[in-house]
């Protein structure tokens, strides 16, 4: 199975709030998938704005959210390459409502031991295990006021169908100019892999980098003065628009970082398209109350009072929301995992050639984004931002 259109819609509508909450040029990474089904579980019990609030980050109704949350871990069962799991810890004395309860993925709920130490120590072996060691802790730290933990873990993995050459890159200008960087080169006859989007503010280029597991990496390049913000949100919104793919590209450079021309050829060759783009490791850690409101948790951390009562009779607000994420692009394959926790607490000139071949350039050599994505539900599993390119290795340089 996939994912459902509808859930597919709400999940990556959450992805695009937090693209468009991006506000500097850092390298970044990150992933709804692995927070949405926890804001989904919480929109159900939740009262009041707060409930309110979270539904609007999830983008549906809070009856609706914990069904559509269990849709979603059951289809990514079923997604190659990757794993996905949900955790719930209670603090042993937290009375909670069996109909809330029962209605939770299976398998997910746990007991925090008194001992706020024991339970880090568990909750950090929950996210090593469940990210295989990429993410060895959690993003958060729980204390004796800690209630309750929702927790999201996912791990996805592809090899490339077409590996890359890693190579020189050497831009010429831009923001990474005159400086020696390790690249990574390939030649293909797939025309299609390129495409052009038009948007709102310009031309956005797409390069489609396809994975073995039905898991692809979107490249995206935009002009030179959007921001991260812009590119990625423009980005997720290329994914249901029409674009030109490079086998109709017109003459010129119909895209940033796109050079399309015919060459005179001895041989009638295919076209061809080749592609120099820079590999790319990046970790981030996102404290999400530094912006609540995109996730829907202005109100439910007031502390003055509780705002979850469909979870118990004891008064609940959100204590700390954070992720811990990773990427990982280089010439064989991209990998990426994600730790998403929520924490509760109590409220208070040679012959002339006879053949003319059409080549496509293009070129990832200024800061860019990227999205994986699940090749037919177009899910957008992480996104981010490539602002640090990796430096051409000193040795081989000599």
């Amino acid at each position: 199975m996939q994912p459902k259109a509808e859930t597919v819609r709400a999940v990556n509508r959450l992805t695009r709030r937090w693209a468009e909450g991006l506000t500097g040029a850092e390298a970044t990474v990150f992933s709804a998938p692995s927070l949405w089904p926890l804001l989904a579980l919480l929109a159900d019990p939740a009262a009041g704005p707060a409930r309110q609030e979270l539904e609007e980050a999830v983008g549906v109704r809070a009856d609706r959210a914990i069904r559509m949350a269990h849709d979603l871990l059951d289809a990514f069962a079923s997604i190659r390459g990757t794993r996905t799991a949900v955790g719930f810890w209670t603090g042993e004395d937290l009375p909670l409502h069996p109909e809330w309860t029962l209605r939770l993925p299976a398998g997910m709920t746990g007991v925090l031991d008194k001992d706020p130490d024991v339970s880090q120590e568990r909750l950090d072996a929950w996210a090593a295990e469940h990210t295989d060691g990429l993410i060895p802790s959690m993003p958060v730290q729980v204390d004796d006021t800690t209630q309750l933990v929702l927790a999201g873990a996912q791990l996805v993995r592809t090899r490339w169908l077409r590996p890359f050459t890693e190579t020189l890159l050497w831009p010429q200008e831009g923001p990474w100019r005159d400086r020696p960087l390790l690249g990574l080169h390939r030649t293909s006859s797939l025309l299609d892999r390129l495409a052009v989007a038009e948007t709102p503010s310009g031309p956005l280029t797409v390069l489609k980098v396809l994975g073995s597991t039905g898991v692809d990496v979107h490249l995206l390049l935009g002009p030179e003065e959007w921001t991260p913000a812009e590119v990625l949100s423009q980005g997720i919104d290329a994914l249901h628009r029409d674009a030109v793919t490079g086998d109709r590209l017109p003459l010129g450079e119909p895209g940033p970082g796109v050079s399309v021309t015919d060459e005179r050829s001895f041989r009638p060759d295919r076209p061809q398209l080749h592609v120099t783009t820079s590999p790319f490791r990046i970790e981030a850690q996102h404290d999400l109350m530094a912006q609540a409101a995109l996730y829907g948790l202005v109100t439910a951390s007031d502390r003055t009072s509780g705002h979850f009562p469909g979870i118990g009779p004891n008064p609940l607000a959100v204590q700390q929301a954070a992720q811990s994420a990773l990427a990982v692009f280089d010439a064989k394959g991209f990998e990426s995992a994600a730790v998403s926790v929520v924490l509760a607490a109590a409220g208070s000139a040679p012959p002339q050639p006879r053949y003319t071949v059409r080549r496509l350039t293009a070129r990832f050599d200024r800061p860019f984004g990227f999205l994986t994505v699940h090749r037919t539900s177009r899910l957008v599993l992480t996104a981010g931002w490539v602002a640090d390119p990796t430096p051409y290795p000193e040795n081989d340089r000599r």
